[in-house]
């Protein structure tokens, strides 16, 4: 077994926060993300432990490469069991913070 290092040409997946008000929360963990640059109407899918209304819309910051977006993500829907659900949101409104 090598002691090198396997380097991933992947970009690292994005990290996506609630905010409310001045606080942010990390209560989604990105599984796969359908993001191109800083256009509207990205998907991301996440798990998380709270279970947000279909249609519900939150205020988040992503997070990705140096670069922070504000947003508005809305809950597109569940798939999977109570322990393995993943939301999936979608992401407009974007704007950038630091870029």
């Amino acid at each position: 077994m090598s002691g090198r290092v396997a380097l991933s040409s992947e970009p690292p997946s994005p990290r996506l926060l609630v905010l409310d008000g001045d606080a942010s929360h990390e209560v989604f963990e990105v599984v796969a993300s359908d993001e191109e640059g800083e256009r509207d109407g990205d998907v991301i899918r996440a798990r998380s432990a709270l279970l947000f209304e279909v249609g519900e819309q939150l205020n988040v910051r992503i997070e990705q490469g140096g670069s922070v977006w504000q947003a508005t993500a809305r809950v597109r829907s569940h798939a999977g069991e109570d322990g393995d659900r993943i939301t999936e949101l979608e992401i407009f409104d974007r704007r950038i913070v630091v870029g």
